[in-house]
């Protein structure tokens, strides 16, 4: 006999009926949800009725978490509290020490009347962006031409060198890094005061500092500052790190690889450097300034010269005209003591003398054919 629950008792549908509804009605949610976002407003009315009891429910943990984290913020706090005192005291060490050498430093320049020739101004950016050429080591700040951002500035930041300012905008700025393959700074060695040139690569993970004889006395470990001799970057900013030094027989220069000090790729905050250096011209670049000048003045001077040439091309012929009427009285000069050689006669005359006289002048202006024709008149005025 089979049993069978009460009328009072009865459960309606099958359990694998409701099962079939309760499944299908899920699935269609599912999909109206996910193509037509039907159920957001419901999705909204519930969140903000369940979170009361979500914050409720997390009472309990955020009491837990506060707990631990008073207890390790006052530990670091008390670590970073003792660091900062003894970097404080270390620091006001330096800063007397630092001031007795300015001091001392102004006196040696006041004994050898030298000049501090260099100014460092500083001017605060931010990395905006990179820059989409993925075969260099450039990006972009956010400070130009108006905030007085220059061509060729460097940029650092607190730990060493970062880049140089390669292209200003009037609003923005290009900095090439420091491991750029195009990318030079002189540096020297801390330990030994060598000189040479660091470069970076073209994986931009490392420097290279080439030129380094192998006889030269670099190791691993050695410290790079700037030199300063460039003019550019002001002496004595941290470069990078010596790493590893190859030296082979067969070559003049040993390869020394090295690494930046400053985070290249993870700073954010930069300094640009406004370095001035009050140094005397090159002499050879002036004696070329002088030679170019010089001949642009000769240049428009030429001109000028053609005319004047022109000139005394004009004046030229004149005095051949003047010189060959010179010529032709010096020819009629002898003449003039024909007068005296006629026959001997009676005195002459004041006024024949006086009416010689005149004669003279106009037979030297005469032309030399009709220089004959006049001296007989005066002769025949001679024996009047």
């Amino acid at each position: 006999m089979e049993y069978s629950p009460p009328p009072l008792f009865k459960q309606g549908p099958s359990a694998l009926a409701r099962l079939i509804f309760f499944v299908v009605l899920a699935l269609a949610l599912l999909i109206s949800d996910a193509r037509f976002n039907t159920l957001e407003i419901v999705r909204g009315v519930l969140g903000a009725g369940l979170y009361p009891l979500q914050r409720a429910a997390l009472v309990p943990r955020d009491i837990f978490m506060g707990a631990a984290d008073l207890a390790v913020t006052s530990a670091n706090l008390r670590s970073e509290n003792q660091k900062l005192a003894d970097k404080n005291l270390q620091l006001s060490v330096k800063a007397g020490d630092a001031e007795q050498l300015s001091i001392e430093n102004a006196h040696l320049r006041a004994l050898l009347q030298l000049q501090s020739r260099a100014t460092t101004q500083t001017t605060p950016a931010e990395i905006q962006y990179d820059t989409r050429d993925p075969f260099t080591q450039k990006v972009v700040i956010g400070k130009g031409a108006q905030q007085g951002i220059q061509d060729g500035a460097p940029v650092v930041n607190e730990a060493g060198v970062i880049g140089q300012v390669t292209r200003v905008f009037p609003l923005q700025s290009e900095v090439t890094l420091l491991t750029d393959k195009d990318q030079a700074v002189p540096v020297q060695i801390v330990r030994t005061g060598l000189r040479s040139v660091i470069y970076g690569t073209p994986k931009g993970d490392s420097l290279d500092l080439r030129f380094v004889p192998i006889s030269a006395d670099v190791q691993a470990g050695d410290e790079l500052v700037t030199s300063g001799l460039d003019g550019i970057y002001p002496p004595g900013l941290a470069v990078a790190k010596v790493v590893r030094v190859d030296k082979q027989a067969d070559t003049a220069f040993a390869r020394v690889v090295c690494q930046p000090v400053a985070p290249v790729r993870g700073a954010r905050q930069l300094l640009v450097l406004h370095y001035n250096v009050n140094v005397p011209p090159n002499p050879v670049e002036a004696e070329a300034a002088a030679a170019a000048k010089e001949a642009k003045e000769n240049k428009g001077k030429k001109g000028k010269g053609s005319k004047a040439a022109a000139a005394a091309a004009g004046s030229g012929a004149s005095a051949a005209v003047a010189a060959s009427t010179a010529s032709a009285a010096a020819a009629a000069a002898p003449a003039k003591p024909a007068a005296p050689a006629a026959p001997a006669g009676p005195a002459t005359p004041p006024k024949a003398a006086s009416a010689a006289a005149p004669a003279k002048p106009a037979s030297a202006a005469a032309p030399h054919k009709n220089r004959k024709a006049h001296l007989p008149r005066a002769a025949s005025g001679v024996a009047q």
